[in-house]
């Protein structure tokens, strides 16, 4: 009985992968998800997060910041805004976009868009968390 399953991540500038797995974990706006072959077909929101390429003994991690996942019998496709492996975040670049972040939450004034600083702290943590892959 076959295992595995088609996966591919797309952002709007590549086809960030495409290979096979048995197990692929992301977050969605309902909570983390693991999908197998012959998941129940379903289309949801990615919220931004890891996520796990399960292929065997092997695991890959990378970092999607929001899209859409479908997933299907045989394939699950991301479609995601940005996605990032551990070795293409500029660590230093993520931890001082994590400090400016919450200086403007931790400073906000009536000009600040709550939400938008909020997000931009999720994506700098993110980044921070997915480093530790490398």
């Amino acid at each position: 009985m076959e295992k595995t399953f088609d996966v591919e991540i797309i952002t709007p500038d590549r086809v960030f992968y495409k290979g096979t797995a048995d197990l692929l974990e992301f977050n969605t706006e309902s909570g983390e998800i693991g999908v197998y072959r012959d998941h129940i077909p379903l289309t949801t929101v990615l919220e931004p997060g890891l996520v796990t390429i399960h292929h065997g003994d092997e695991e890959q991690v990378a970092a999607v910041h929001a899209g859409f996942a479908e997933i299907l019998g045989d394939k699950v496709t991301l479609l995601a805004e940005l996605a990032e492996w551990p070795e293409e975040i500029d660590l230093e670049r993520a931890e001082a976009a994590r400090e400016r972040a919450e200086e403007r939450i931790h400073n906000r004034n009536d000009n600040l868009d709550l939400k938008r600083a909020e997000f931009a702290l999720h994506k700098a943590l993110i980044r921070i968390n997915l480093a530790e892959y490398r």
